[in-house]
């Protein structure tokens, strides 16, 4: 992110969105747009970006942007899908810029040359003569049904289910060997039923509703998995104990198996049930889940809250930590996956984060599935783990702490190198000195940049000489892994 001028936060764009500008400029109309037309707005004061078919002049936008106006120059005047969805994919531009909406991208025809072959398939039979045209048809055929059927075997989970009396159970076979629950999310609500499997980095998902009609109020839901063989059972209980015909009605992106980021986020409502104090600005929440559904948040990855400011949709990503650092290395008994803790700065010109300090206990907000690609085997594989935080870039280190002191017996070092502005804004401060006297591999340094006179500890700002002071290998060929986290200009500053 970048500083934005006086005027220029969230919430005055949203204003200005109400206010009855014509931010599109085009006096209410939509029109349909060319390639070469939309290559043609492609400066500063005068920049259209398509997004998923749909065009937006974002010119007015410009300095609102928490990115910077060079972020969206990059797809001026061109279709910017990817790297919007490679930025953050999560964000709901349709709410944001519908003001600035121009309209869609025009179809392209293609014309096929005349007396050629309309389609591929003719061009390649006008080859073969004309008495094995219908041998080579058929073999064509039966190569594709064979590679198509051998594809879908391959990449296509398996589901079937049966019923008792009063249990509707699903079997999903994935044949995934190290299949476990962070790897499975099911959701049933509204008469829907939706279970999504992620294998590696796609995602297969059940999708029914209409029919299905399961007793969510009173009843949790059950997921067994068997991971030696990759076998998942979701097991639902009936509201009235009649036999079944069938699950229920297909939706639309039932039984398909495609890449995670093709999928899209799906939410649910979860209950606060706490708000605790931890820094002067900053506070622990505890979201609950609903009983009827099974979701565990993965080491390293995040999720998103979604609220409705002001009439706009607003989200934003965080990563959940444990309700505290265990001591004694292991999750606590009563951290029992029903519930998600996110620790949360509380800005005073923050609109999203002012809206979530305003929430009252039992208050309801929307949490999107886990995202984020971090894969626990690149801290199995280390001896020497470095983390390095700024502020509540602290998050993420969490549950990778715990992690990597409980699971992880080959790390010879596990090193937090955490810095803040001043000694009352350190996280979890205590608890991460008292964890340094439970496990000899564990060390904290704490680096302050506004230190008051009585800090006898590190001051500065990240630098390669603090962090060739604070870096260092346990043996000259150890593996080393460091993690970064915190603001864009220290994540930067770190890697360099």
């Amino acid at each position: 992110q970048v500083p934005l001028k006086p005027g220029r936060s969230l919430m005055d764009w949203i204003r200005l969105t109400k206010s009855g500008k014509d931010l599109a400029g085009l006096k209410g109309k939509l029109i349909e747009v060319t390639e070469d037309e939309l290559a043609k707005h492609n400066k500063k004061e005068d920049c259209w970006i398509c997004i998923r078919g749909f065009v937006y002049n974002v010119t007015p936008y410009m300095e609102y942007h928490p990115g910077g106006e060079d972020e969206l120059m990059k797809a001026a005047g061109t279709d910017g899908t990817d790297l919007f969805d490679q930025v953050h994919r999560w964000v709901n531009y349709e709410s944001m810029l519908k003001e600035c909406l121009v309209g869609r991208m025009a179809v392209k025809p293609i014309a096929a040359p005349k007396g050629e072959g309309c389609c591929i398939y003719s061009v390649f039979l006008q080859q073969i003569p004309e008495d094995k045209t219908i041998l080579c048809m058929r073999t064509f055929i039966s190569n594709v049904l064979l590679h198509f059927f051998f594809c879908f075997q391959s990449r296509t989970d398996v589901y079937d289910w049966f019923q008792t009396d009063s249990l509707i159970t699903i079997v999903i076979y994935t044949k995934q060997k190290d299949m476990n629950a962070e790897l499975v999310i099911v959701d049933c609500q509204d008469k829907r039923l939706r279970g999504e499997i992620i294998v590696d980095d796609h995602s297969y998902l059940v999708e029914v509703g209409r029919y299905c009609n399961f007793a969510c109020e009173t009843f949790s839901l059950l997921v067994n998995i068997a991971e030696k063989v990759g076998k998942v059972e979701i097991i639902l209980k009936k509201k009235d104990n009649i036999h079944w015909k069938m699950l229920g009605q297909p939706l639309e992106h039932h039984n398909t198996f495609i890449k995670c980021k093709d999928r899209g986020l799906f939410y649910r409502k979860c209950k606060l049930v706490s708000k605790m104090e931890v820094t002067h600005d900053t506070k622990l929440f505890c979201l609950m889940l609903p009983k009827s559904t099974h979701l565990r948040v993965p080491t390293g990855q995040h999720v998103y809250l979604k609220q409705i400011i002001a009439g706009t949709e607003v989200v934003k990503p965080y990563t959940p930590v444990l309700p505290f650092l265990p001591l004694d290395f292991k999750e606590p008994s009563h951290y029992d996956g029903a519930h998600i803790y996110l620790m949360i700065k509380i800005y005073s010109c923050g609109l999203f984060t002012q809206a979530l300090d305003d929430l009252q206990i039992g208050t309801y907000i929307s949490v999107s599935n886990p995202e984020g690609n971090f894969k626990k085997s690149q801290v199995q594989t280390s001896e020497d783990l470095f983390l390095l935080a700024a502020g509540t870039g602290f998050t993420p280190m969490v549950k990778l702490l715990n992690f990597a002191l409980t699971e992880v017996s080959c790390l010879r070092i596990v090193k937090l190198i955490f810095f803040n502005k001043t000694d009352d804004d350190i996280l979890w401060r205590n608890q991460l000195e008292e964890l340094v006297l439970k496990d000899e591999r564990f060390e904290v340094q704490f680096i302050l940049s506004q230190p008051t006179k009585d800090w006898v500890g590190k001051q500065g700002k990240i630098s390669s000489s603090l962090l060739s002071e604070f870096v260092k290998r346990s043996r000259k060929d150890s593996k080393v892994l460091i993690c970064i986290c915190g603001p864009t200009p220290f994540a930067e500053q770190g890697v360099q």
